[in-house]
């Protein structure tokens, strides 16, 4: 397909489909959650939905980038590096490298709207200001409202789509990690929280006004070290007055103990339903979720920066069982272990040698 666009498949649906390396079938279909229960709010608002079903046009989980015609998209990129046709007529901006920023913008986009990337090669964040979106995370699609955010780590399978029948805005902030390593999305930040986005909204648009106006270099530096800022005050909450960290900290040096939500909640003297309801507001994730992902962090790491055996690495974080490992490994990251080695190893040489990874 390459750069051309596909105006409209076999339902009569309109949509501009870019860079899809695969035929991509946009249908009618019914997504259930893999886990039998989900529980998701904000603001002390908890909805419980046992196994319920969504409706929502969905594709297969390949390489994806659909994008209604109506949508409107005010962006900043950094320059020759980005090849993305809808960032074709955005100002660049130069000083986006040093601060490892692969584009940036605020975008407003009716449905349909999708986008799947199997392997990101930077950490994502996104903040919604208007409408509805939904994130895949983690396996499972969690909705994205005005009021919150996500940050989506690199060297994992992300997606993210307008509601069906909805128009979403949001801004956004694409990092690039050149080694594959995350200097934003560090074990414990959230992956979805509140957050207001319309302060960095603001700043990236005054960037951008600022790079087709005087260009001026101070201040270009200074509306991109308040963007940053922003994001980094997402990545990294305050600490003070709790003591979550310090446990989930002890959780991850010590990956392959029996933990227990229980036994996490005790050390903070909670009871469980306390323990999840904080791990849910400051993290995005249920305990037993966050458990899951650092596990499977430390394993991406291990399968990359080590030769052991699966089984071994499947030991290491806490599986016994190496099938429940790689079910596991396969649903939070994109790929089985060994598919994953391969690959992210392929590409680490490939980019030693001078080739730029594709945003």
């Amino acid at each position: 397909m390459g750069g051309r666009s596909m105006d409209r498949v076999s339902n009569g649906t309109p949509l501009y489909c870019r860079l899809c390396p695969a035929i991509l079938l946009w249908h009618n279909a019914t997504c259930t959650y893999p886990n039998p229960t989900l529980e998701w709010g904000f603001q002390g608002l908890w909805h419980h939905e046992s196994a319920k079903e969504i409706r929502m046009e969905e594709t297969l989980l390949v390489e994806t980038d659909i994008r209604s015609p109506n949508s409107q998209t005010w962006a900043v990129a950094c320059g020759q590096h980005v090849q993305r046709p809808w960032l074709a007529d955005s100002p660049s901006c130069g000083l986006l490298e040093s601060h490892h920023i692969l584009h940036l913008g605020v975008a407003d986009m009716p449905s349909p709207f999708r986008i799947v990337r199997t392997d990101l090669g930077g950490s994502y964040f996104l903040a919604s200001l208007e409408g509805e979106g939904r994130v895949l995370v983690d396996g499972n699609w969690l909705p994205s409202m005005p009021g919150t955010a996500f940050l989506l780590p690199p060297r994992t399978m992300n997606a993210f789509q307008t509601a069906k029948g909805k128009t979403w805005k949001f801004c956004w902030v694409r990092f690039q990690e050149r080694d594959g390593r995350s200097i934003v999305a560090r074990a414990n930040s959230p992956v979805l929280a509140n957050f207001d986005g319309q302060p960095l909204e603001f700043a990236i648009l005054g960037l951008r006004r600022e790079c087709l106006g005087n260009a001026s270099l101070m201040l270009q530096g200074d509306w991109l070290k308040l963007i940053r800022t922003y994001v980094l005050l997402f990545a990294s909450p305050n600490r003070e007055g709790t003591e979550l960290w310090s446990v989930w900290d002890e959780v991850a040096n010590d990956l392959d103990h029996s933990w227990t939500v229980a036994g996490m909640a005790q050390k903070l003297d909670l009871s469980e339903k306390q323990f999840q309801r904080i791990c849910r507001r400051d993290l995005g994730r249920s305990p037993r979720q966050h458990l899951m992902w650092l596990r499977m962090r430390r394993a991406a790491e291990l399968l990359l920066d080590t030769d052991r055996k699966i089984s071994s690495i499947a030991a290491s974080v806490g599986y016994r069982n190496p099938f429940v490992f790689t079910s596991t490994f396969q649903r939070m990251m994109g790929w089985t272990p060994s598919d994953y080695r391969r690959r992210h190893r392929t590409k680490s040489s490939l980019a030693l040698e001078g080739d730029e990874t594709r945003p």
